[in-house]
Protein backbone atom coordinates (compact mmCIF):
# COMPACT_ATOMS: atom_id res chain seq x y z
CA UNK A 1 0.00 0.00 0.00
CA UNK A 2 1.36 3.07 -1.38
CA UNK A 3 1.80 5.81 1.61
CA UNK A 4 0.62 9.04 1.73
CA UNK A 5 1.66 11.90 -0.25
CA UNK A 6 2.88 15.72 1.46
CA UNK A 7 -0.71 17.47 1.22
CA UNK A 8 1.71 20.09 -1.33
CA UNK A 9 1.13 17.03 -3.92
CA UNK A 10 -2.26 17.16 -4.42
CA UNK A 11 -4.35 19.12 -6.92
CA UNK A 12 -6.67 20.89 -5.06
CA UNK A 13 -8.06 23.32 -7.72
CA UNK A 14 -11.16 21.78 -9.13
CA UNK A 15 -12.34 21.08 -5.24
CA UNK A 16 -16.20 22.15 -4.89
CA UNK A 17 -17.14 20.05 -1.47
CA UNK A 18 -15.28 19.11 1.74
CA UNK A 19 -16.47 15.94 3.98
CA UNK A 20 -14.54 15.98 6.83
CA UNK A 21 -14.70 13.92 9.88
CA UNK A 22 -14.57 15.76 13.30
CA UNK A 23 -13.05 14.10 16.83
CA UNK A 24 -9.21 14.69 15.88
CA UNK A 25 -9.35 16.02 12.51
CA UNK A 26 -11.82 19.63 13.08
CA UNK A 27 -11.05 19.41 17.17
CA UNK A 28 -7.46 19.58 18.96
CA UNK A 29 -7.16 18.31 22.34
CA UNK A 30 -11.01 17.25 22.24
CA UNK A 31 -11.61 21.04 21.60
CA UNK A 32 -13.22 23.12 18.29
CA UNK A 33 -10.91 26.28 18.42
CA UNK A 34 -11.94 29.44 16.61
CA UNK A 35 -9.18 29.51 13.69
CA UNK A 36 -10.89 26.35 12.77
CA UNK A 37 -14.40 26.82 13.00
CA UNK A 38 -12.97 29.62 10.99
CA UNK A 39 -11.22 27.58 8.35
CA UNK A 40 -15.28 26.18 7.70
CA UNK A 41 -16.56 29.66 7.75
CA UNK A 42 -13.61 30.84 4.75
CA UNK A 43 -14.68 27.71 2.72
CA UNK A 44 -18.03 28.13 3.05
CA UNK A 45 -17.52 32.03 2.29
CA UNK A 46 -15.82 30.52 -0.92
CA UNK A 47 -19.04 28.76 -1.97
CA UNK A 48 -17.32 25.07 -0.71
CA UNK A 49 -20.04 22.06 0.35
CA UNK A 50 -19.07 21.60 3.64
CA UNK A 51 -20.59 18.06 4.85
CA UNK A 52 -19.47 16.53 8.84
CA UNK A 53 -18.95 12.71 8.98
CA UNK A 54 -18.69 11.69 11.99
CA UNK A 55 -19.47 8.78 14.91
CA UNK A 56 -20.90 11.30 16.90
CA UNK A 57 -24.26 10.86 18.13
CA UNK A 58 -27.36 12.45 16.23
CA UNK A 59 -28.42 14.86 18.92
CA UNK A 60 -24.57 16.18 18.14
CA UNK A 61 -25.46 16.27 14.33
CA UNK A 62 -28.68 18.12 14.41
CA UNK A 63 -27.13 20.80 16.70
CA UNK A 64 -24.11 21.06 14.17
CA UNK A 65 -26.37 21.48 11.30
CA UNK A 66 -28.06 23.81 12.76
CA UNK A 67 -25.22 26.18 13.92
CA UNK A 68 -22.53 25.52 12.09
CA UNK A 69 -21.67 26.90 8.51
CA UNK A 70 -22.47 23.24 7.02
CA UNK A 71 -24.55 21.89 4.30
CA UNK A 72 -25.08 18.65 6.30
CA UNK A 73 -23.71 16.20 8.96
CA UNK A 74 -23.69 12.53 8.66
CA UNK A 75 -23.48 11.35 11.82
CA UNK A 76 -23.23 7.58 14.29
CA UNK A 77 -20.95 6.32 11.37
CA UNK A 78 -23.66 6.68 8.44
CA UNK A 79 -26.63 5.31 10.25
CA UNK A 80 -28.51 8.75 9.68
CA UNK A 81 -27.76 12.12 8.33
CA UNK A 82 -29.03 15.70 8.25
CA UNK A 83 -29.65 18.02 5.04
CA UNK A 84 -31.07 20.97 3.80
CA UNK A 85 -34.46 20.28 2.24
CA UNK A 86 -36.53 22.88 0.24
CA UNK A 87 -37.41 26.22 1.76
CA UNK A 88 -34.17 25.76 3.70
CA UNK A 89 -35.88 22.83 6.18
CA UNK A 90 -33.54 20.36 7.77
CA UNK A 91 -34.35 17.07 6.86
CA UNK A 92 -33.23 14.20 8.70
CA UNK A 93 -32.56 10.23 6.95
CA UNK A 94 -32.36 7.14 7.83
CA UNK A 95 -30.14 4.36 6.81
CA UNK A 96 -32.87 1.88 7.82
CA UNK A 97 -36.36 1.20 8.55
CA UNK A 98 -37.87 2.22 11.78
CA UNK A 99 -38.78 -1.15 12.89
CA UNK A 100 -34.88 -2.60 11.42
CA UNK A 101 -33.99 0.15 13.49
CA UNK A 102 -35.57 -1.01 16.66
CA UNK A 103 -34.93 -4.56 16.57
CA UNK A 104 -31.23 -3.39 16.22
CA UNK A 105 -31.62 -1.32 19.19
CA UNK A 106 -32.25 -4.08 21.51
CA UNK A 107 -30.10 -6.10 20.39
CA UNK A 108 -27.35 -4.33 20.40
CA UNK A 109 -27.80 -2.80 23.91
CA UNK A 110 -27.91 -6.64 24.71
CA UNK A 111 -24.25 -7.58 22.70
CA UNK A 112 -22.89 -4.65 23.81
CA UNK A 113 -23.77 -4.61 27.68
CA UNK A 114 -22.24 -8.42 27.56
CA UNK A 115 -19.11 -6.81 26.22
CA UNK A 116 -18.67 -4.54 28.65
CA UNK A 117 -19.09 -6.80 31.75
CA UNK A 118 -15.74 -8.08 30.06
CA UNK A 119 -13.37 -5.51 29.49
CA UNK A 120 -12.66 -3.90 32.89
CA UNK A 121 -12.89 -0.14 32.95
CA UNK A 122 -15.10 -0.43 29.69
CA UNK A 123 -18.39 1.85 29.10
CA UNK A 124 -20.59 3.49 27.37
CA UNK A 125 -19.73 6.93 26.07
CA UNK A 126 -21.11 9.65 27.96
CA UNK A 127 -23.37 11.01 24.87
CA UNK A 128 -24.31 7.57 23.99
CA UNK A 129 -27.42 8.47 25.63
CA UNK A 130 -28.22 10.85 22.64
CA UNK A 131 -27.65 8.34 20.32
CA UNK A 132 -30.51 6.64 17.82
CA UNK A 133 -29.07 4.06 15.77
CA UNK A 134 -25.40 3.41 17.00
CA UNK A 135 -23.66 3.32 20.89
CA UNK A 136 -20.15 3.73 21.64
CA UNK A 137 -17.50 2.87 24.13
CA UNK A 138 -15.32 5.69 25.46
CA UNK A 139 -11.98 4.31 25.54
CA UNK A 140 -10.02 7.55 24.92
CA UNK A 141 -12.23 10.52 26.43
CA UNK A 142 -13.05 10.25 30.14
CA UNK A 143 -11.86 7.15 29.68
CA UNK A 144 -8.42 5.74 29.65
CA UNK A 145 -7.98 2.01 27.89
CA UNK A 146 -5.27 2.69 25.97
CA UNK A 147 -4.55 0.72 22.68
CA UNK A 148 -4.89 -2.65 24.13
CA UNK A 149 -8.33 -1.76 25.60
CA UNK A 150 -9.61 -0.75 22.28
CA UNK A 151 -8.29 -3.81 20.60
CA UNK A 152 -10.02 -6.32 22.97
CA UNK A 153 -13.25 -4.45 22.51
CA UNK A 154 -13.24 -4.61 19.24
CA UNK A 155 -12.36 -8.35 18.82
CA UNK A 156 -15.26 -8.79 21.48
CA UNK A 157 -17.60 -6.93 19.83
CA UNK A 158 -17.29 -8.44 16.73
CA UNK A 159 -16.96 -12.07 17.74
CA UNK A 160 -21.14 -10.98 18.50
CA UNK A 161 -21.94 -10.12 15.32
CA UNK A 162 -21.67 -6.25 16.23
CA UNK A 163 -20.00 -3.86 13.45
CA UNK A 164 -17.26 -2.28 15.61
CA UNK A 165 -14.62 0.73 14.56
CA UNK A 166 -12.89 2.93 16.57
CA UNK A 167 -12.41 6.49 15.92
CA UNK A 168 -9.38 8.76 17.95
CA UNK A 169 -12.12 8.35 20.86
CA UNK A 170 -14.55 5.84 21.00
CA UNK A 171 -15.27 2.30 20.10
CA UNK A 172 -18.09 2.68 17.69
CA UNK A 173 -20.59 0.04 17.47
CA UNK A 174 -23.76 -0.53 15.52
CA UNK A 175 -26.00 -3.31 13.69
CA UNK A 176 -27.10 -2.77 9.97
CA UNK A 177 -25.57 -2.67 6.84
CA UNK A 178 -24.64 1.41 6.84
CA UNK A 179 -20.92 3.47 7.07
CA UNK A 180 -19.85 6.36 6.80
CA UNK A 181 -18.96 5.53 2.65
CA UNK A 182 -22.57 4.38 1.84
CA UNK A 183 -24.29 7.30 4.01
CA UNK A 184 -21.66 9.88 1.94
CA UNK A 185 -23.28 7.97 -1.56
CA UNK A 186 -26.81 8.55 -0.65
CA UNK A 187 -26.43 12.15 0.63
CA UNK A 188 -24.70 13.08 -2.97
CA UNK A 189 -27.53 11.60 -4.96
CA UNK A 190 -30.69 13.16 -2.20
CA UNK A 191 -29.11 16.54 -1.21
CA UNK A 192 -27.56 17.48 -4.99
CA UNK A 193 -28.14 14.69 -7.33
CA UNK A 194 -24.57 13.69 -7.73
CA UNK A 195 -22.13 10.81 -7.36
CA UNK A 196 -18.36 10.37 -6.59
CA UNK A 197 -17.08 9.17 -9.81
CA UNK A 198 -13.50 7.53 -9.85
CA UNK A 199 -10.82 9.85 -9.59
CA UNK A 200 -13.48 12.49 -8.67
CA UNK A 201 -11.34 16.12 -8.54
CA UNK A 202 -14.46 17.96 -7.10
CA UNK A 203 -14.70 16.53 -3.39
CA UNK A 204 -12.18 15.86 -0.58
CA UNK A 205 -12.28 13.84 2.07
CA UNK A 206 -10.80 14.37 5.69
CA UNK A 207 -9.88 12.46 8.69
CA UNK A 208 -7.58 10.79 10.82
CA UNK A 209 -8.38 7.33 12.33
CA UNK A 210 -9.73 3.83 11.34
CA UNK A 211 -13.49 4.97 10.98
CA UNK A 212 -12.25 6.39 8.10
CA UNK A 213 -10.46 3.85 6.10
CA UNK A 214 -13.59 3.22 3.84
CA UNK A 215 -13.89 6.85 3.03
CA UNK A 216 -9.96 6.88 2.28
CA UNK A 217 -10.52 4.55 -0.27
CA UNK A 218 -13.91 6.12 -1.83
CA UNK A 219 -12.39 9.91 -2.58
CA UNK A 220 -9.01 10.29 -4.71
CA UNK A 221 -8.63 13.52 -3.23
CA UNK A 222 -8.61 11.55 0.70
CA UNK A 223 -6.25 13.71 2.97
CA UNK A 224 -5.31 12.40 6.52
CA UNK A 225 -4.49 15.18 9.55
CA UNK A 226 -0.71 14.58 10.73
CA UNK A 227 -1.90 12.67 13.75
CA UNK A 228 -3.50 10.19 11.30
CA UNK A 229 0.51 8.87 11.31
CA UNK A 230 -0.07 7.23 14.06
CA UNK A 231 -2.22 4.19 12.86
CA UNK A 232 -1.11 4.52 9.47
CA UNK A 233 0.44 1.11 10.06
CA UNK A 234 -2.83 -0.71 10.71
CA UNK A 235 -5.06 1.11 8.38
CA UNK A 236 -6.30 -0.98 5.85
CA UNK A 237 -6.78 1.99 3.21
CA UNK A 238 -4.04 4.88 3.95
CA UNK A 239 -5.49 8.54 2.74
CA UNK A 240 -3.49 9.56 -0.62
CA UNK A 241 -2.15 12.76 1.30
CA UNK A 242 -1.90 14.09 4.46
CA UNK A 243 -0.71 17.26 5.89
CA UNK A 244 2.06 18.60 7.97
CA UNK A 245 -0.22 19.04 11.09
CA UNK A 246 -2.07 17.22 13.42
CA UNK A 247 -6.00 17.58 14.53
CA UNK A 248 -7.46 20.90 13.97
CA UNK A 249 -4.44 22.97 12.75
CA UNK A 250 -4.03 20.00 9.99
CA UNK A 251 -7.48 20.40 8.64
CA UNK A 252 -6.85 24.87 8.47
CA UNK A 253 -3.68 23.80 6.41
CA UNK A 254 -5.76 21.85 4.37
CA UNK A 255 -8.13 24.55 3.81
CA UNK A 256 -5.52 26.98 2.95
CA UNK A 257 -4.68 24.68 0.52
CA UNK A 258 -7.75 24.63 -1.12
CA UNK A 259 -8.33 28.04 -1.35
CA UNK A 260 -4.76 29.19 -2.81
CA UNK A 261 -5.06 26.81 -5.16
CA UNK A 262 -8.47 27.60 -6.41
CA UNK A 263 -7.58 31.29 -6.54
CA UNK A 264 -4.81 30.93 -8.99
CA UNK A 265 -6.65 28.65 -10.82
CA UNK A 266 -9.48 31.40 -10.93
CA UNK A 267 -6.87 34.32 -11.66
CA UNK A 268 -5.99 32.20 -15.15
CA UNK A 269 -9.47 32.16 -16.31
CA UNK A 270 -9.32 28.36 -16.05
CA UNK A 271 -13.13 27.49 -15.79
CA UNK A 272 -14.73 23.82 -15.43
Amino acid sequence: MAAPRPLREADLSWVEGVFTDVDGTLTSSHRLRSTTVRALERLADAGLKLVLVTGRPAGWGEAWARTLPVDGVIAENGGLFFLRGRGGRLRKVYAESPRVRGHNRLRLETEVAAVLRQVPGARLSMDSAYTEVDLAVDYNEEARLGEEGADALESLLRARGVTAVRSSVHVNCWLGRFDKRSAVRRFLKLAWGLRLEPGDPRFVYVGDSFNDAPMFGEFALSVGVGNVRRVLDRLETPPAFITRAEEGRGFEELTRAILAQRGRRASRGVTP
